[in-house]
């Protein structure tokens, strides 16, 4: 998916949306192909890929060429030649290769493909280069799990079934979270992350650099967030009320270099990394680097426990909205990504309604509610990423709704009398009825369905179980069918307050990031947890293959 395309989400999504016609039923013989692809049939023959296999390509499909290339080498220990597609009719295409073509039929979209394999070769075809990759990686899971290897395996046997397989998306976003504020986990850690996210046909990487306990990217302009911003004394250990201390400090942070070459990195594998820079609240440690952004202007340090903090941005200060313009014009030269995620989400309104500064703005502008001010302070910045070519997305608090006073069983102004969210602004829904989510659509805002209940990993197996997660529906069961398009799709959300190490990661994020896959990809009327969970055996052996730390109860007993 390319996000610099995203004003015409709304029309694909319609497309894609609609119940597919002829899909094929799978049957236990047929491969283990995870997330399930649109139609899958058996072919006959099969396809043996050996020393003298090629690889042809149409010129706009090289890069896909090589990385398959890459992909079969270390494990086969054959190097595939690589060779531009010659121009002939289909029953003189070249024998004992794999061909990469582009199909300008525009049947399947910018992300669909067909793939046929048996005894003279492989064929893929597909619209764009994204399409390709996408045949790539069910082509991979043809193959024995050993292809995954990062050696040699001269005892597998390198055969693929014949198969037939017509393939696109249901959804246009299908995106993994993973929070590096908490704790900073590497420039290994993403990439393999995003080599999981590939395999997957997951197409966002959202990116949670900044929080109250860390930040986690460069800023030249401001290099006081690193230097203060990115370290903390201590560490809250245990769960959230724990009075445990790790009793020793954590830093870490991206160079500009290293956030260039994990684009670099995602973009190779068709994955927009979106990042998200949070704003007006979890600032504190924005804050620590920079008091005078604050709305108090008093000292503060990182914050080493975890939870929802006090200190946020100073709205009512003009030197404020320069410090963050500033600071997204460097995020944004970093990012090709068309969306920018501004966070949003829990502000403490206490530190607002006792300053003087945003007293008199309230009373200058008219405002009664201090959610009217955090209104004010989204469609400002909303509006600033859009005279830069980009649209902001924000936590579903941004329109201005007060989920804390809801979650208590008390009443609020209604939020029509708060006033209107710019737009173009995507909700990222997280928390609250799904009659939010739902009015949300109606209005005209595009939406992406986080709700926490279902999709956060960081909630325990017992709370999220594998046939939960698997269950989860991105579209509101009450939300009628001509706002079905304003569903952009889903993420999944690896929050890191207590998942230190990436073994921990894993263990949170698989397999349960197998089920949210397939919601993205899977037409809904093909989807099966009990075919799901046979497909899964197989996916187990490619992850012990990988190396990948996945947690053995998550597929339950």
């Amino acid at each position: 998916m390319k996000l610099s395309r995203l004003p015409i989400f709304i029309i694909l999504a319609a497309f894609l949306s609609l119940p597919a016609a002829g899909i094929a039923v799978s049957g236990q013989n047929l491969p283990a192909i995870i997330p399930l692809p649109l139609e899958m049939k058996p072919a006959e023959g099969q396809f043996k890929l050996d020393q003298q296999t090629a690889i042809y390509f149409d010129s706009a499909l090289s890069q896909e060429a090589q990385y398959l290339a890459d992909k079969l080498k270390t494990p086969t220990g054959f190097t595939p030649a690589l060779k531009p597609l010659p121009s002939a009719p289909a029953d003189q295409l070249p024998k004992n290769a794999i061909i990469l073509a582009v199909d300008r039929s525009r049947s399947l979209g910018d992300e669909g493909y067909t793939l046929k394999t048996g005894p003279e070769g492989v064929v893929i075809k597909a619209e764009n280069a994204a399409g390709a990759f996408y045949g790539i990686q069910t082509l991979i899971q043809l193959f024995p799990p050993e292809i995954l290897s990062d050696k040699k395996r001269a005892e597998a046997d390198w055969t693929v079934p014949g198969i037939e397989v017509r393939d696109r998306p249901r959804f246009l976003w299908r995106a993994y979270l993973l929070d590096d504020a908490r704790w900073f986990h590497g420039i290994q850690t993403a990439k393999r992350m995003l080599d999981q996210l590939a395999l997957h046909k997951m197409n966002v990487f959202h990116w949670h650099l900044t929080d109250d306990q860390g930040w986690r990217i460069e800023i030249k302009r401001y290099p006081r967030l690193t230097e203060v911003g990115s370290k903390r004394k201590d560490t809250q250990l245990g769960t959230w009320d724990s009075k445990q201390r790790s009793g020793k400090p954590h830093e870490g942070f991206y160079t500009q270099e290293e956030i260039k070459e994990i684009v670099r990195y995602a973009a190779e594998r068709h994955i927009t990394i979106v990042p998200e820079i949070e704003m007006p609240g979890h600032a504190t440690a924005a804050i620590a680097a920079y008091p005078e952004v604050g709305t108090s202007g008093r000292p503060v340090e990182v914050a080493i426990t975890f939870g929802r903090k006090y200190d946020i941005f100073n709205v009512a200060d003009e030197k404020v909205y320069t410090f963050l313009e500033n600071i997204l014009e460097e995020v944004m030269a970093l990012f090709p990504s068309r969306v920018i995620h501004l966070g949003g989400d829990e502000v403490y309104f206490d530190q607002w309604l006792a300053s003087t500064q945003v007293k008199d703005m309230m009373e200058r502008m008219k405002f009664s509610d201090p959610r009217q001010v955090q209104l004010y302070f989204t469609n400002r910045m909303s509006r600033f990423l859009e005279s830069k070519g980009r649209r902001m997305m924000g936590w579903n608090e941004i329109l201005g709704d007060d989920l804390d006073r809801a979650a208590r069983g008390g009443k609020a102004a209604p939020q029509s009398e708060i006033g209107q969210l710019a737009r173009n602004a995507i909700i990222h829904f997280w928390r609250g009825s799904l009659e939010l989510a739902e009015r949300a659509a109606r209005e005209g805002h595009d939406i992406v369905n986080s709700l926490h209940s279902s999709t956060y990993l960081d909630y325990t197996y017992e709370d999220i179980p594998l046939a939960r997660a698997y269950d989860f529906e991105p579209i509101p069961a009450g939300l009628a069918g001509q706002y079905h398009p304003h569903v952009l799709g889903l993420g999944c959300q690896m929050w890191s307050e207590w998942t230190p190490t990436r073994e921990r990661i894993e263990f949170q994020t698989f397999p349960r990031l197998s089920a949210y896959a397939e919601i993205g990809w899977t037409a809904k009327e093909r989807k099966n947890y009990q075919d799901f969970l046979e497909r899964m055996k197989t996916q187990r052996k490619r992850w012990d293959i990988q190396g990948i730390g996945y947690a053995p109860e998550g597929f339950g007993k």
